[in-house]
């Protein structure tokens, strides 16, 4: 909670300068410009204790984006309270056409001090370094499948079609070895692309050798370990649901963490009206794509392959208790669905959805390290 009395920040961070300004308590207290400062941490620092000096307690707030959370842990160091904004969820007018770096920097004091503003979470350095570990994978994983898209566009292009049922495979490769073609251009840009998507293919496999040597070093490994219990959840898999998840202590209740990965519908009512819509999307991506495409699994009929056996050894008997009451909930929530006829696509984001309160209880069952 804000002090009382506090002075209220706002500031439009960007790379090379930032834009201040700021908002006396009260309602009635005056908002003004203070101007444009360097983004280099000692002008920040130099700003904060002259008006430290001048107002006391401070508050500051400054939207998350690409600058990152330098300023967050700065601003905290120095003793005061910072809170990094969800751009998406800033109340805008509708009539509003100006944005300037100026009246940006009014609005975000001007709505800290009404409470109007939502805040993000914000991770510990180390959460932060293993969530750009996993994100690179998840670039990596893109370019991979662009390069492979284009090997066999052109391959197509010129009629050539693998015999064989599974591409990508040792197979494969030794086919596109094997592809000849008349002009020598052509030849130069299969071999090009071959040896491209070979890179990218490496690159992915020395990304998940490093995650997977990372991870027992970091604060939540202990939660990562558990969430494999889940069917169709492994390593990666459990890693990004945590890296994007942060804490998962810090939801009191499962709806709530759904309600964060926007798995839950949307509805628009008046009057007698009810109008459900579809999921609102208005979460996490990357945590809800992992999630749907776990929820696939649970269309086979429960069951403990050999792989999971062994990961559920090592596991405390309330998570194997959740693990195994999540199969047999969702197998049966997903046929159910399909038989009242639900497109296949609807029955896969319910079950996602009803997996994440899974994935939340296992969550506040084992502990962070």
């Amino acid at each position: 909670m804000t002090e009382t009395g506090a002075i209220f920040v706002g500031i439009d961070a960007a790379k090379a300068k930032h834009a201040i300004a700021v908002a006396e308590p009260g309602r009635s207290g005056e908002v003004r410009y203070i101007g444009e400062i360097d983004a280099a941490a000692d002008a920040v620092r130099k700003l904060l204790t002259r008006l430290a000096k001048r107002h006391g307690k401070l508050h500051v707030c400054y939207e998350a984006g690409p600058t990152g959370y330098g300023l967050y842990r700065q601003v905290i160091s120095l003793g005061h309270e910072c809170t990094v904004v969800a751009p998406s969820l800033i109340p805008r007018k509708a009539g509003d056409r100006v944005k300037t770096n100026r009246r940006d920097a009014i609005q975000l004091a001007r709505l800290l001090r009404a409470g109007e503003l939502t805040a993000v979470w914000v991770p510990d350095e180390g959460h932060e370094a293993m969530r750009d570990l996993v994100r690179a994978r998840e670039a990596a994983v893109d370019d991979l499948r662009r390069k492979r898209q284009v090997i066999s566009s052109l391959l197509l292009k010129h009629g050539r079609v693998f015999p064989g049922k599974t591409t990508w495979g040792a197979v494969h490769v030794r086919w596109l070895q094997e592809q000849t073609f008349t002009h020598p251009a052509q030849q130069v840009v299969l071999q090009e692309m071959v040896l491209a998507e070979r890179h990218a293919r490496e690159r992915l496999a020395r990304i998940e050798a490093a995650i997977a040597r990372l991870l027992p070093d970091w604060s939540l490994a202990p939660v990562v370990e558990a969430l494999q219990a889940l069917r169709g959840i492994r390593l990666v898999t459990a890693a990004t649901i945590m890296v994007e998840a942060g804490d998962l202590g810090r939801f009191e209740t499962a709806r709530q963490f759904m309600g964060y990965l926007g798995l839950v519908p949307g509805e628009r009512s008046t009057g007698n009206t009810v109008r459900r819509l579809g999921i609102t999307k208005a979460g996490n991506g990357r945590l809800r794509r992992a999630l749907v495409e776990s929820a696939w699994t649970y269309r086979h009929p429960p069951r403990t392959g050999k792989l999971k056996h062994y990961v559920l050894e090592k596991l405390p008997a309330p998570v194997k208790d959740i693990a195994w009451k999540a199969q047999t909930r969702l197998c049966t929530r997903y046929r159910a669905l399909a038989s009242r006829g639900k497109h296949l696509t609807v029955a896969v984001t319910a079950v996602a959805r009803e997996l994440a309160g899974f994935v939340w209880a296992i969550g506040r069952e084992v502990k962070p390290a």
